[in-house]
């Protein structure tokens, strides 16, 4: 017992609460095993559920590291600052992208050459 209060004492390292009209949102410093920092983002709504007649938490958790927090930083006041004032940001050269890809990108390449593609399945283990 006394690991797992130690356990949620060192995790469990700052809290922010804002209430935003139907929403809550909490913002909550934890550590790592290794005393790392990272953020949880958790967007808390109530709904109901007209089956059980109860209301009930819907939760959304964002977990973010120390080593995106600039990136994450970046990006949330580029969208900020659209928003308030409609200027689009300058278009992202390769240097700013920093290896950042969005998933459909991701693809593995393989280098063909020509004649590749004619290949069977009969063909294989044949010389």
């Amino acid at each position: 017992m006394e690991e797992k209060e130690t356990r949620e004492r060192r995790e469990d390292i700052f809290s922010k609460t804002v209430r935003a009209g139907k929403r809550t949102y909490f913002f909550d410093v934890k550590a790592t095993r290794s005393d790392q920092y990272y953020l949880t983002i958790t967007e808390s709504k109530k709904r109901f559920n007209p089956e059980q007649g109860k209301f009930y938490y819907e939760k959304h958790k964002i977990f973010l590291y120390q080593e995106d927090f600039d990136k994450f930083r970046n990006g949330m006041e580029t969208a900020l600052r659209f928003i308030e004032t409609g200027e689009l940001p300058e278009p992202e050269t390769e240097e700013t992208k920093q290896d950042v890809k969005k998933p459909e990108e991701t693809k593995t390449v393989v280098d063909e050459k020509p004649g590749d593609a004619d290949v069977t399945f009969e063909d294989l283990g044949k010389e």
